[in-house]
């Protein structure tokens, strides 16, 4: 039923207009909804969307919570430093990052970083 169907995410956010700043400084996105005051609406690549919205249960996830499939993860990785984004370090048994940048066993390349919410992040090469 649900295999052919568009999927997005929901994001919490305990300051949605820190939020908000967060994700047009850093990542360069504007939400499709910029009047609204407890949610923030976005559209990607594809048409995928995702939701940002206001609670007090922001940053409790200790998983990966979004991600973005990107051709070049390096270069990524280069650009987003230069708006300000910050990038995990990980050394966990088949997961380490060297420069913020971890090669997965299939090859592919994957990095994370904390939203202004605590929301961990990803940009990858290969999802």
């Amino acid at each position: 039923m649900l295999k052919d169907q568009p999927v997005g995410a929901v994001l919490p956010a305990a300051d949605i207009a820190r939020a908000r700043d967060f994700y047009r400084d850093k990542l360069g996105l504007e939400p499709d909804n910029p009047g609204a005051e407890d949610n923030l609406q976005y559209t990607c690549g594809s048409g995928s969307r995702f939701l940002v919205y206001q609670t007090s249960n922001a940053g409790t996830a200790k998983n990966t919570q979004m991600g973005w499939m990107v051709p070049d993860v390096s270069a990524a990785v280069a650009e987003l430093r230069a708006a300000g984004v910050v990038f995990e370090e990980y050394d966990f048994p088949g997961l380490k990052t060297e420069d913020g940048i971890a090669t997965l066993p299939d090859g592919s390349s994957a990095a994370w970083f904390l939203d202004s919410e605590g929301n961990i992040l990803n940009i990858n090469s290969g999802m």
